[in-house]
Formats: C-alpha cells, sequence, structure tokens
C-alpha cells in the first residue's frame, strides 16, 4: 500500500523535547490557590499541549512539565520510587511507560477512562492508556528501487541481500520500540538473529528525518520509520522527502506494528483524583480530536474519533495483535548491545 499526497498551505509546528525545560500551562482565569499537577512529558510539547489546551480553563488544575525522553524520564521515575514529584507519566512509544509499571509505580486507572481509548490502544493491566499512535512503515525511493521489489516483510531486511541498502535510527526510542514489537511476536532468538542482520546490513542514522533524507537522496534505497515523519513533510510539499514514498507491510507483519503513546497515573501523586482527571481529558473526546486536527499527523486513538483524513485509516493497516503491555524494553537493549547497534 502506498501513499503519496500534498497538503498544502499547511503549516507544521517543530516538534521537539528539550531535557531540563519546564514550563507551565497555566489557567487564563483566576487560578490562586488552585491544584498543579507535575507532567513528566516525552510526548512531542507542541501535541500535549494543544491537546490539553483547555484542561486547566475546565478544571482550575495547573500544570508544570518536565520534557525529555522516554527512556530518560522512565529511569528517573524508577530512581525517584515513591518520592517521585511526577503525578502523570507521558511517553512518546509505550516501552518506557512498561518499565515504570513493572516497577509498581502506576496506580490503576479510572474505567471509564479506559473504555474512552479502544482495547488494543492500552494494555491488559489497566495501569495505563494510549492516547496517540503511530504506524510503522517502510520509505523509500521508487528512484531506486520499484515498489514490487520491495521486502515481503520488514524481517527481510536482515537477509545479505540487503547489505548496505537501509537505513535505520538505532539509538532512537522509535526504533527500540519496533523491536520490541519483534521481540513480543518472534520471540528472543529470532530477534537477535534479525538484528544481528541489521548490524550487518543498516547504515545508521540519528533521527528518522535523516533516514527520509537519506532515502530521498538516494544514500539508501529504503529506511524503517514511522508514517507521520513522511506525511508531516508532505504536508511542507515535500522539503525533504519530495522523490520518497511510504510503503506498508499490512498483513500481521512486524513491521505493520502501531506503537502507542502512553498515559498513567503515578501511585505515590498526592494529587490522584486531579491526576486522573488528566488522563481521562487527553483520551476524551475533545482532546482526540485536537489531535487529529493538528499538525502532528499521529493518529487519535480515542473511540469514535477519526484521525486526520490525510492518513490511510488504521484499520486498514493490517497491524499484528500485540499488547502493548507486553514490550520489554530493558531486553531491547540488551539484545542491541549483544549484537553492536548500540
Amino acid at each position: 500500500m502506498t501513499h503519496r499526497l500534498t497538503l498544502p498551505g499547511r503549516a507544521i509546528a517543530t516538534l521537539v523535547s528539550v531535557a531540563g525545560v519546564t514550563t507551565a500551562l497555566a489557567a487564563c482565569g483566576d487560578a490562586s490557590g488552585a491544584e498543579k499537577l507535575t507532567v513528566y512529558s516525552a510526548q512531542h510539547e507542541s501535541l500535549v499541549r494543544a491537546m490539553l489546551e483547555g484542561f486547566t480553563d475546565e478544571t482550575g488544575i495547573e500544570l508544570e512539565f518536565r520534557d525529555a525522553n522516554d527512556s530518560e524520564l522512565a529511569n528517573q521515575i524508577v530512581e525517584e520510587g515513591e518520592a517521585s514529584p511526577a503525578d502523570v507519566f507521558l511517553t512518546e512509544n509505550s516501552p518506557s511507560i512498561d518499565v515504570v509499571d513493572k516497577a509498581g509505580l502506576l496506580a490503576p486507572l479510572d474505567d471509564a477512562t479506559l473504555e474512552q481509548v479502544g482495547e488494543e490502544y492500552r494494555p491488559d493491566s489497566g495501569t495505563w492508556v494510549g492516547f496517540a499512535a503511530r504506524s510503522t512503515a517502510l520509505i523509500y525511493n521508487p528512484a531506486e528501487i520499484p515498489e514490487d521489489e520491495l521486502p515481503a516483510s520488514m524481517l527481510d531486511l536482515a537477509d545479505p541481500a540487503w547489505d548496505g541498502r537501509v537505513g535505520i535510527a538505532a539509538g532512537g526510542a522509535d526504533f527500540q520500540a519496533i523491536v520490541s514489537a519483534v521481540l513480543a511476536l518472534e520471540g528472543e532468538d529470532a530477534t537477535r538473529e534479525w538484528l544481528t542482520g541489521l548490524e550487518r546490513n543498516a547504515e545508521i542514522y540519528a533521527s528518522n528525518t535523516a533516514i527520509m533524507k537519506a532515502v530521498d537522496e538516494g544514500e539508501v534505497p529504503v529506511g524503517i520509520t514511522y508514517h507521520y515523519y513522511w506525511f508531516r513533510d508532505q504536508a511542507q510539499n515535500g522539503l525533504i522527502g519530495d522523490d520518497a514514498k511510504l510503503h506498508y507491510f499490512g498483513n500481521a507483519d512486524p513491521g505493520a506494528f502501531i506503537s502507542v503513546s502512553g498515559a498513567g497515573v503515578l501511585a505515590s501523586s498526592d494529587q490522584p483524583e486531579e491526576a486522573q482527571r488528566l488522563v481521562a481529558y487527553l483520551t476524551s473526546q475533545v482532546a482526540q480530536e485536537k489531535l487529529a486536527e493538528s499538525s502532528a499527523l499521529e493518529y487519535a486513538v480515542g473511540t469514535g474519533v477519526a484521525s486526520a483524513e490525510a492518513l490511510p485509516p488504521l484499520e486498514e493497516l493490517g497491524a499484528p495483535d500485540v499488547d502493548p503491555g507486553s514490550l520489554d524494553a530493558p531486553l531491547v537493549t540488551e539484545l542491541m548491545q549483544e549484537v553492536g547497534l548500540l
């Protein structure tokens, strides 16, 4: 399945997470004496702020954000333990929130909150919930490789025929989340074998955007990425990837994995009711529609909320069935280090 489109006139916000930056989203009205929640957030700042734009006005609860990457914040929460100042944890990919969950540091979420999101976008544990999603895809350059010569499975990229012909961002949370899906679906031995093949075959890039640029310029014919990097670039008239296209593996392949951004309430929060309200708001129709209308071009996961029209519907992507609470980030790191990808 290939999609190529241009969305003229649509501006794309710069989406960055800066470690150590603390900002506050304060109420526009009189919020003196109001509660304040501390939110550790690894999701893109502008997306989270947009989704929560009306929360303080509606509830009188102020929000203070601590922004950094997934693993940094997860490790910080585990180290802080019950003394963590965090009330709510938001991740870009779910493996890091699983680390916090497995450490016993998350509180069960309200059933009403869980029911606002489809079962496939939240773990069976009920201790956290997805609030956004992104699809794995293969970005490719049709001038370098025709679509009918693309691999049938993402796992095929470990074959010697792909030596020097695939780009990955091995150090990024996105790629490591994709590896965690391979691990959940294929097991440890098969994942080690796949990673060993990629260590031989792959060119390593600093980011998904760098992969797209390399594919566009013919450095490598294909790269493993998430869908929204390409769609955001197309919305800017293909400034980086004008010669690139997306291929979806489908067929429940590991390369069709849907990664979710997770939201959870810390069990140690001294404002549990307010923290539960925040996660409920983030998964509500109002916030999910803001996501769908934003320039982030990630998928909404709220029940009954349609994602951006530019995106192929999630239900058409043939994603594998993966419990997002089953992803093992520590073992992924261990395996990638073992084969030399980290």
